[in-house]
């Protein structure tokens, strides 16, 4: 296994080629601000073993009540998901695993959509082109920092035209709130970030949450980190990052990326970058 972490003196880092519920169990209660991932969706990827959707969900309970112990009073879980499929069925994971968090009394405060262009096209149903992020909280009282992720208005010089605020700018300066259905590509061969893993999360993905539901300093962790793209989203903001996989290449992989970051040499797609659109002048770009 390489090196545990990025920096020895203030363990910014800690990145582990180890089974999750064996990693989880040696953390402590209440440690982690943020805990977003995206599970396996027992399809049968190369990084998983297909089973039954009973012993999937058998399996999920575990992971989720040891991430419920993880969390903080006022910390999130983002939990993103698609869709198993059997015998051309299809089992939205979200509506399969929300029971999961409710029985621990979390509270769920947005369904976000992650609406992407591209994927692959069914002959017998309409093509899928949107996975969910369940984003839950544990308390009534959590961060939320809705600027740093506010997105440009339609309108950004739109003023009030009458009564004691006419004149004044009718939105914020800053942008407007994103909405619940974020349009980001995903990562295939031709994106910025395209590595090993067959289904990666694009950075900008988790720096919206990264960026919304801790502050600097705080812990954000990735139970099924893949090739890390929530350590990346979350040491670009100064964030602590904890995560793990089964698979070592996926955490050598990790860990390249990492030391990429700290040298100012990784590639990765910007937040806010306009889709590409190939009826505009350069895709729009």
């Amino acid at each position: 296994m390489k090196a545990n972490t990025v920096n020895s003196d203030n363990q910014d880092a800690v990145l582990v080629h180890k089974d999750n519920l064996l990693f989880m169990r040696g953390l402590e209660n209440e440690s982690m601000k943020l805990i977003v991932t995206s599970p396996p969706y027992n399809i049968g990827k190369s990084y998983e073993k297909r089973s039954s959707l009973e012993d999937y969900i058998r399996g999920q309970t575990q992971v989720i009540s040891e991430c419920v112990r993880l969390l903080h009073p006022q910390g999130s879980i983002c939990w993103q998901v698609g869709n198993h499929v059997q015998k051309g069925e299809i089992f939205p994971l979200d509506i399969v695993l929300y029971h999961l968090f409710k029985d621990h009394g979390l509270k769920l405060r947005n369904r976000i959509i992650w609406h992407f262009e591209h994927g692959l096209h069914c002959k017998n149903r309409l093509s899928g082109r949107h996975e969910t992020i369940l984003w839950f909280t544990k308390e009534d009282e959590y961060t939320f920092n809705l600027d740093p992720i506010r997105v440009p208005s339609k309108y950004p010089n739109k003023k009030y035209y009458k009564g004691e605020k006419a004149g004044q700018l009718s939105g914020n300066p800053l942008g407007k709130n994103p909405g619940d259905m974020w349009i980001l590509p995903n990562v295939k061969n031709n994106h910025v970030e395209k590595t090993i893993h067959p289904c990666q999360f694009p950075v900008e993905l988790v720096e919206r949450l990264v960026l919304s539901l801790t502050n600097p300093g705080d812990a954000v962790f990735d139970p099924y980190m893949g090739v890390g793209s929530t350590a990346v989203a979350a040491l670009k903001h100064d964030r602590r990052t904890y995560g793990c996989d089964v698979i070592r290449e996926y955490v050598d992989v990790a860990w390249e990326r990492v030391h990429a970051l700290r040298a100012g040499t990784l590639d990765t797609r910007p937040m806010h970058k306009p889709v590409y659109d190939p009826t505009l002048p350069n895709g729009g770009h």
